[in-house]
């Protein structure tokens, strides 16, 4: 049944919308968000280890799928690191010029051609990310703090996941979730203990159920996320697949408005509505 898919993807965005939520709760608990990423991720990804043990030695015989963990975790680490720390509407709206950076990419990689609409719609998310990044009263724009970076560059992790996925159409799926879900694992633990080093990332606190629980939760909540995109784009169109997944902004803008972490300024609406509209028309496009 349809409905079915569309709840499970209302679900999948629900999920991501929300996670600035608990990701702030487990920061001010002393977990930073790339520790708390690699903990949501290594549940998911041992219940595949343990399922399909071959998957392991698959994965890492295919340098292809290596890039794949990479740009997962990339993605995964920065996102959750930029929402958890900065304004989250201006990170969710980085993140979503996505479209942009598949478009470049696929060119370069899949040797895909740029059309005339495509660039239409790089000029118009552009736009937006211009109007985003604009402080009031300021011409020039400008990345108001690390967590602007961290969006963007989670969102070209994002679309580089993306297109690694559609050049590895070929790998059997529990070969590519088991590559994503290590990588999303692994490389934000590296990541964590580089930074702890230089005192850029507060070490790995002491165990306590204020955070144990919590993460644990997550973990299991993120792993039925995953599931519930896997089925709701099996059984839907591309475009409504993408445009259900563009609905995570309005949950996310939504929540941070109510709780007091968004500034949604005029500049910021505007922009959002040209990123948005250019994701949505890149959804349509991909019909």
């Amino acid at each position: 049944m349809r409905s079915w898919a569309y709840l499970a993807l209302l679900f999948n965005a629900l999920v991501w919308g929300l996670s600035w939520l608990p990701l702030r709760h487990l920061q001010e608990a002393g977990l930073h968000p790339v520790w708390a990423t690699m903990l949501f991720f290594a549940l998911g990804a041992l219940m595949i280890g343990l399922w399909r043990p071959g998957v392991v030695r698959t994965v890492l015989g295919q340098p292809a799928l290596l890039v794949l963990a990479l740009v997962s975790g990339v993605s995964n680490a920065t996102f959750n690191w930029g929402v958890a720390t900065g304004d989250v509407v201006r990170v969710v709206l980085l993140f979503y010029l996505m479209p942009l950076w598949a478009a470049l990419l696929a060119r370069v990689m899949l040797n895909e051609q740029i059309t005339r609409a495509a660039w239409w719609r790089m000029g118009l998310a552009l736009s937006g990310a211009i109007l985003v990044l604009k402080p009031e009263g300021q011409a020039w724009p400008q990345f108001g703090s690390l967590s602007d970076v961290l969006g963007l560059l989670g969102g070209m992790g994002f679309a580089m996941t993306n297109v690694m996925l559609r050049q590895q159409s070929q790998q059997p799926a529990v070969s590519r979730a088991f590559a994503m879900f290590a990588g999303c694992t692994l490389l934000p633990g590296l990541l964590g203990l580089v930074l702890s080093w230089q005192g850029l990332v507060n070490p790995w606190p002491a165990f306590t159920w204020a955070w144990g629980a919590l993460v644990l939760a997550m973990a299991g909540i993120f792993f039925a996320s995953n599931l519930a995109l896997q089925y709701g784009a099996a059984k839907l169109p591309v475009q409504l697949t993408s445009v259900f997944m563009i609905t995570e902004v309005l949950f996310a803008a939504v929540s941070a408005a109510l709780w007091g972490e968004a500034t949604l300024t005029p500049s910021v609406l505007m922009g959002g509505g040209l990123i948005l509209s250019a994701a949505l028309l890149a959804a349509r496009s991909e019909h």
